[in-house]
């Protein structure tokens, strides 16, 4: 599959916590920084997603925000 995504980071599913429509998954990886994703929680159940699996964590974003104090 070919995406126009340029962002692409491999990883590896660490946890995934599913509520009724929402879940949140949690992807650690190479350099053991985690990212935390949230999906839907089909989205989880079509994925087949659960720790140990190998995903593709593809960021397309229109905003960046940073805070500091």
């Amino acid at each position: 599959m070919k995406l126009s995504t340029r962002n692409q980071i491999a990883g590896t599913v660490q946890q995934v916590h599913a509520g009724e429509a929402m879940a949140t998954v949690k992807v650690q990886l190479g350099g053991g920084d985690v990212i935390t994703a949230a999906i839907t929680a089909e989205a989880v159940t079509d994925l087949g997603l659960e720790p140990g699996t190998s995903v593709t964590v593809l960021v397309k974003a229109t905003e960046v925000m940073l805070a500091t104090d």
